[in-house]
Parts: C-alpha cells; structure tokens; sequence
C-alpha cells in the first residue's frame, strides 16, 4: 500500500468522480482507476460501487473514509515539520572556535548583517586541527583558525591579525620596560605548546625569534595557558606568548604583559568554510567577516586586511 493510492481514493470519494479527482490530482484518469483498484486488490475489499452511472462509496469505503484523511493529514503534518527542521538547520550556523577569543567574537556577532535575523549560531571549543577537520567532514560550517595561508578544500576569509604579547614575570628587570625588542627575551626559556599541539604558533615564533638574531630557547612545554602563566608568576624562569583577545585571563599581579616593539609577531585570524559551502552561508559570512575588517580598521584596534 502506498500513500499516493490512498490520496487517491480520498479524492475520488471526495468527488464521487474519477474523471474530476484526476484533473484535481493533475494527473490522468487511467492512472487514478489503476491505483484505486490495485489499493482494493490489497484490501482486498471493495471501495465504490461502479454498477450504476455514478460512483458511490460502498459501505467500506464509507468506513475508511476518515482514517484515509487522517493519513493524509499526517502526511501533510510531517512534509511541514521536515521543511521547518530544514529551515531551521539553515539558519543555524556551527561554528568552530579556540577559546582565546575574547571580544572579538563579539565582534564578529555584532558584524552580522541586519538582514540575517533568524540566523542562530551554535560555537564549539575544538583544538585548531580538530576544527578543520569538522569543516571538511561538514559537521561544522566554519571555524575561527589562526596563521594559515592555504587549506585544501577550504576557503579561508580574512578576519583581523594577532599581534602577539609577551608574558614573563613582573619581577624580572625586562618587565619594567612597558615594551620590549624579541631579542631581549634571547637566553630565557619560552614556555610554548608542543610543535605538533600548535605548529602555527610554534613555527611564527621561532621564525621571528631567527629573525630577530637568535635560536630560541625552549623550556618545559606549556600543557595550558593558565598553568604556564602560574609557573611563570611563581617565578619559573621563561616567557610565554598570548593573543591580546586573552589578556583577561590573567589576574595575578606577577605577570607583566608587555608588547613587542620593532617587527611585532602578528598572527591572521581567518575563518574557514567549505569550497563548496550553501551559496547562503558563504554570502553570510564573507559580508560578516568583510563588517568585521571594516570595524577593526575604523577603530585602529588591528591590522585587518582585504
């Protein structure tokens, strides 16, 4: 038994008419009297009465009348919810995020055009190769991803540039200077992540640190931004790095934040979609994140670029 068989036995019923149950179906009449007799054949029972010149109901018929529209109208109840799932999951965004955003995710909601209401973000906290990893898979829409210049199979849109600062402890004497050159910092131990944990900033500092006429040395690897930023207040000899975004994560008055002069160590935020990402969401997010350019250089808060 089929669906479509009983819509057509509810419009023959409905005009006691096969010829004008098919021009209400917009389909031709052989096909309505075929579905109709193969749904008695599976009955096994008869639906109208086809003895005189008009088409009646037969008692059966009558009785199934109701439960037939009832089908229907629980068809028509699940095509509407299926279509307001369908809508609903289009405006949802999933976005992929590190958690050392800090305001700028506000920026970025703030930057969401006027016209997008409706549309509701849902962000998870995933390590950076994770993230990119769930764009691809399509089980996330986009993600925040810092220093990248390329990624297969993804589109990368410009967002804002990092610039670095650096963290040592308040009482070591470079603290007292408010901004230092990276090769002050050329003996002390970096505190950083591990190269395969977070090879963008790995590879950006030590390439700086070169650059500025030293091999940087590494000390114990930093297994958390908070525990590192306790090790050093507690007077660990290093340094660490931080994004600005997470400056307020530090409250210990044994951490001075200082940030670098000459060629300060900047990294690009981008966020990253699918090539073939829903045209609506890219043309979402590439006008959100072109307002978020526009405000960080209006504002003078960050090096955006076009």
């Amino acid at each position: 038994m089929e669906l479509r068989q009983i819509q057509y036995f509810v419009a023959v019923a409905e005009e006691l008419h096969f010829g004008r149950a098919a021009e209400r179906l917009h389909i031709g009449q052989p096909a309505v009297s075929q579905q109709v007799r193969r749904l008695e054949r599976e009955l096994r029972t008869q639906l109208f009465d086809r003895s005189g010149r008009t088409v009646t109901l037969t008692p059966a018929g009558q009785a199934l009348l109701p439960e037939g529209r009832e089908l229907l109208k629980a068809q028509d109840a699940f095509a509407a919810k299926a279509r307001r799932l369908a809508a609903q999951s289009a405006a949802t965004l999933r976005v992929g995020i590190s958690s050392a955003l800090g305001g700028r995710l506000d920026d970025f909601l703030d930057a969401v055009p006027a016209d997008a209401t409706g549309t509701r973000f849902e962000f998870q906290t995933l390590d950076a190769h994770t993230r990119l990893e769930e764009v691809r898979a399509g089980r996330l829409d986009a993600a925040f991803v810092r220093g990248l210049d390329a990624a297969p199979g993804l589109r990368l849109l410009t967002l804002w540039q990092d610039p670095l600062v650096v963290a040592l402890p308040s009482a070591h004497p470079l603290a007292e200077r408010g901004r230092l050159d990276l090769a002050d910092l050329a003996g002390l131990p970096l505190r950083i992540a591990p190269r395969d944990k977070n090879p963008v900033l790995y590879d950006g500092v030590v390439a700086a640190c070169r650059k500025a006429g030293f091999e940087v040395t590494v000390g114990p690897p930093s297994t958390g931004l908070q525990d590192t930023l306790a090790d050093i207040g507690a007077g660990a000899p290093g340094w660490t790095l931080m994004y600005p975004t997470a400056a307020g994560a530090v409250s210990s008055r044994r951490i001075a934040l200082l940030p670098i002069d000459g060629a300060p160590l900047t990294i690009r935020m981008s966020l990253a979609l699918r090539e073939n990402a829903d045209p609506r969401q890219r043309e979402l997010l590439m006008a959100t994140c072109a307002e978020v350019r526009r405000k960080i250089a209006r504002e003078g808060t960050g090096d955006a670029e076009e």
